[in-house]
Parts: C-alpha cells; sequence; structure tokens
C-alpha cells in the first residue's frame, strides 16, 4: 500500500478531510496520512481506540513514536492521558488499550537502529517547555538524524524563516495554521519535502504545533522496498 509515499513532494491532510477506516482489531480505527507497506508498514496515522479497545501483545521492529491528542493511552499497565508524547525504540513490544478511549499521532518503523532508550514527556507540564528565540518550545528528542519538538506561536508568526534541512513535517496540536490562504485547523498534518521553505504562519489566535525536521534525509529506499514485499 502506498499513501503519500513519495517524500520529494508535499503532502497534506487538512482535519476535515479525514477518512477513518476499520484497524484489523475491533474498536481501533485510523487515518493514513502517509504509508509504505501492507499492516507491517512504514507508517504515519492518527489512531483513535473506542473505550475497553486494544490491541494483542506485540512488537515493533522499527520502533513507535507516539503523540496522545486526546483521552488516555494505555499500555502494560502505564497510562498515558493527552499531551503524552512516547518513543518505543526498535525492537520493543507492549500491549495498548484504552479503557475510556483515546487518540494518537503515531509513527511506525521511522526510527534508527541505533536508538535504543524508551522516552516518556508530559508535554503539559510547563517545567518542560522553554523560551528559544521567538517562541515557546518543548523539545521531545534530537539525534544526528531527526529534531523533534512541540512549539507554539503568536499570532501570524511565522513558523520558518530560513530553509529547513532534511525535510519536515507538522500536526497542529491547537490553534491554526495558514498556508497561502489555506487554514488548517487543529489535526491537520503536513510535510514538506528536503530543500523547501514553506510559507505557513500562525493563525489570529496563535498555533502549536507538532514539528519534525531532519528525517527525510535518511530514508532508505531498501528499507522502503522490504517493506513493500512483506
Amino acid at each position: 500500500m502506498l499513501i503519500n509515499a513519495d517524500f520529494s513532494q508535499r503532502a497534506a491532510l487538512a482535519f476535515e478531510d479525514y477518512q477513518w477506516v476499520d484497524s484489523p482489531q475491533k474498536g481501533v480505527e485510523r487515518v493514513m496520512l502517509d504509508r509504505v507497506g501492507a499492516e507491517k508498514a512504514r507508517a504515519t496515522s492518527i489512531v483513535r481506540y473506542a473505550p475497553d479497545s486494544y490491541f494483542p501483545h506485540h512488537l515493533h521492529p522499527g520502533g513507535e513514536e507516539i503523540l496522545v491528542l486526546s483521552g488516555t493511552f494505555s499500555a502494560d499497565d502505564t497510562d498515558y492521558p493527552i499531551g503524552w508524547y512516547i518513543r518505543n525504540p526498535p525492537t520493543s513490544g507492549h500491549q495498548p488499550y484504552s479503557v475510556k478511549g483515546a487518540t494518537i499521532f503515531v509513527k511506525l518503523w521511522q526510527m534508527s537502529t541505533d536508538e535504543h532508550q524508551h522516552v516518556a514527556i508530559d508535554t503539559t507540564d510547563d517545567s518542560n517547555w522553554q523560551l528559544q528565540g521567538d517562541r515557546q518550545i518543548c523539545p521531545l528528542f534530537s539525534d544526528d538524524d531527526e529534531q523533534v519538538s512541540l512549539q507554539r506561536l503568536t499570532a501570524s508568526q511565522p513558523l520558518f524563516m530560513t530553509e529547513v534541512v532534511g525535510g519536515v513535517e507538522l500536526l497542529v496540536i491547537a490553534g491554526e495554521l495558514i498556508e497561502n490562504k489555506q487554514t488548517y485547523k487543529s489535526g491537520s498534518w503536513l510535510r514538506f519535502p528536503i530543500g523547501t521553505l514553506p510559507q505557513i504562519s500562525a493563525g489570529l489566535k496563535g498555533v502549536t504545533v507538532y514539528l519534525k525536521t531532519g528525517y527525510l534525509a535518511q530514508i532508505k529506499h531498501t528499507d522502503i522496498a522490504a517493506l513493500l514485499n512483506e
């Protein structure tokens, strides 16, 4: 399966254009943002758990990155309420579920094999935020391959002033983002290829975004081909 699989092209999905599809597990639905492969895929998705839904215990050979967007997501008897950011490194496993329901942003099979540390950060905790230049930033992860953060912009503030090295992906967490008179509400997702300077700015009430940079330069086409053959 290929969805927004040409990483040399801009890709976007506005919140109002979501198309929910059933997962193999009852009570769990997803919106596929980008995908290369079948059920074992390099994938970026919005996943919605109905109350008392779950997945059986399983492994993530390529790692898993999660941001809880609503409700409470749980795994192996640990609860992660709205705002928690989690990184489960390659070869890790868990049994995910939600007692009262949850919506999460998920990225699968997109981590370096050199990554070994589990990460869990409460982005609703003000102590995890810091002022950097003209904006508030909550650092989530950084290495030689990628940089991940949440960023808060004030009204009409540009997100980028210079070209972003290695491409960029973002998810609108709160507020609105404006690109060429197009408004992207909370839940909207955008991806820009290497070598571009996205002309995007916060809406009139500001915006909070999940931001990932650098990672597109690390995509290995041999890994993608392997996923397509599974």
